[in-house]
């Protein structure tokens, strides 16, 4: 259950900080990378972390 636990706390964690890129820097402009999108690419990536720690709780 540790293992499960670690990774939904990483995913909350991955997914507010991308909720945060992606709804407080609309005005940024960077030459390489949208902040905005790098913030949505962060939320399914923390949504996934999530599935795979419930996946986990699940499965023991």
């Amino acid at each position: 259950m540790r293992r499960a636990a670690g990774h939904c706390a990483t995913g909350a964690g991955t997914v507010l900080g991308g909720l945060a890129l992606w709804r407080w820097t609309q005005g940024v402009e960077l030459p390489v990378i949208s902040l905005p999108k790098a913030g949505v690419v962060l939320m399914f990536l923390g949504g996934a972390e999530i599935l795979l720690g419930l996946f986990r709780a699940v499965r023991r």
